[in-house]
């Protein structure tokens, strides 16, 4: 074979400015082309390589660039806060030469609100930089030995000067928001147990107590205290969920104190059903949430019967007698509350019981009972038909219906007078915990109303027109 000599060219790139020349021993081809092989050495130039080195250069340069620029603001900031501090140590450095009752007029609470927001800034600066900045290390000691400084000077307050200023001024303060509440209710206040004003003229908002003993799934009952007028039960609560069902008061539970009903402990259950020989008996069982405790006795509608219960809280003994002409199982029960024929209401005068009769066609009467004998001494049929109406309650003699707006809020919308035999429309709203109010009841000993909502425990003040 014919070996022949092949000139090749070569252009180097990335640093190369021409070309060079190399000679390389070849063959000819089937076309009498010349043909070299040629390996490249493993040292080539890594010109991709060099490429990607260039374009990580520039980004390193901008974030050095980016973060040069964060330690100057900083510095801009560390030297703001150094003036300050300054500031704050010749204040300090004025208030240690003083004598302790100097430190009187002091208003530490402003100083010490100055270096919390120093400390929480000078943190975060700290983290930062992770501790590698001896500046802003100082700068965090100096603010901690101030903060320490400011404690110690406010200690040297031996007779509690500072704390009874302190306290001056909060009952200065609550004097004046006394005043002011004064001067919205009026003049005058209406003592408790007094009917002498013109009526109802507004209901708070809802006060939240717990949730019903036996859970969320007891939507439906009845809670309060003792009702009746200067009863020596004033601090006595009792609490009767129904079954699940809305219908059934198969016990009670009392409370002796407002911490026991709290903290649900001291409780003492009152079973109105018995279980024997295998099976339930209701006989002396409730029936709808519309029962109330009235001088130690519970009063509530017969299971199944248009009979009054009343059973005593202290010795369990039962008494029933029928209401004339009452209707019961649902016949004519408040609208969106089932079986709440009968509602049992107490107020300054006594107690009372709200129902209706077939001879009334469904329409709100209003009973005064006699707690001696259980009998209704006097009836008066109002014009407002019960099942138009979410519950009820008497005050002085007078009948206040409710009626549901929407899931927040329910209207004092009807009253009844027993006095005038006469009724008419009012307007007072009432905030809700939930939809439904199951029972409300008005305790003349506090000027409350106790509202069953939905399983929770509401109380409500009462605020009168002098």
């Amino acid at each position: 074979m014919k070996m022949y000599l092949c000139l090749l060219t070569l252009a180097l790139l990335h640093g190369a400015t021409g070309f060079v020349n190399r000679s390389f021993t070849g063959k000819m081809n089937e076309v009498n082309h010349c043909v070299c092989d040629v390996l490249l050495p493993d040292s080539s130039f890594p010109a991709q390589r060099v490429g990607a080195l260039e374009d990580e250069t520039v980004r390193l340069t901008n974030r050095v660039e980016d973060e040069m620029q964060k330690i100057e603001e900083q510095d801009i900031r560390l030297d703001a806060y150094v003036e300050k501090l300054i500031n704050l140590t010749k204040r300090l450095e004025k208030l240690e030469k003083m004598r302790p009752e100097g430190l009187v007029e002091i208003n530490f609470d402003t100083l010490k609100k100055e270096i919390k927001e120093m400390e929480i800034i000078i943190i975060q600066i700290r983290g930062k930089v992770n501790g590698s900045n001896a500046h802003v290390e100082s700068l965090y000691n100096e603010v901690k030995n101030i903060s320490k400084t400011v404690g110690q000077l406010e200690s040297l307050d031996k007779n509690n000067v500072l704390k009874a200023k302190r306290d001056m001024e909060i009952l200065k303060k609550r004097l004046v928001d006394c005043e002011k509440n004064m001067k919205f209710k009026g003049p005058g206040i209406v003592p408790l147990g007094s009917c002498q004003h013109n009526g109802l003229s507004s209901i708070s908002k809802p006060n939240f107590m717990e949730l019903n003993w036996k859970g969320v799934a007891y939507k439906t009952g009845a809670w309060g205290k003792d009702a009746a007028w200067n009863t020596t039960k004033k601090s006595l609560y009792w609490v009767g969920p129904l079954n699940p069902e809305g219908r059934l008061l198969e016990s009670i539970r009392i409370y002796p104190t407002l911490n026991d009903i709290l903290l649900y402990k001291n409780a003492i259950d009152l079973p109105l059903s018995v279980f024997n020989k295998n099976k339930w008996n209701h006989t002396l069982a409730g029936q709808g949430a519309g029962a109330i405790v009235y001088n130690n006795n519970l009063y509530y509608n017969c299971f199944n019967t248009p009979e009054i219960c009343k059973v005593s809280l202290t010795s369990g003994v039962y008494q029933r007698k029928p209401l004339p002409n009452a209707a019961f199982n649902n016949r004519f029960s408040y609208s969106g509350v089932t079986f709440q024929d009968m509602d049992f209401a107490s107020d300054e005068k006594g107690l009372w019981v709200i129902y209706s009769t077939e001879e009334s066609a469904g329409k709100m009467v209003v009973g005064k009972i006699n707690v001696a004998t259980m009998t209704v001494d006097k009836v008066w049929t109002t014009t407002m038909m019960k099942t138009g109406v979410t519950n009820a309650f008497m005050m002085c003699g007078v009948l206040y219906a409710t009626r549901s707006v929407s899931k927040q809020n329910e209207e004092i919308f009807y009253k009844f007078d027993t006095k005038t035999g006469k009724g008419g429309p009012i307007s007072f709203m009432m905030e809700k915990m939930s939809e439904k109010i199951h029972s409300l009841s008005y305790n003349a000993n506090e000027r409350k109303l106790y509202v069953y909502n939905d399983g929770f425990l509401v109380h409500y003040d009462v605020l009168l027109k002098p």
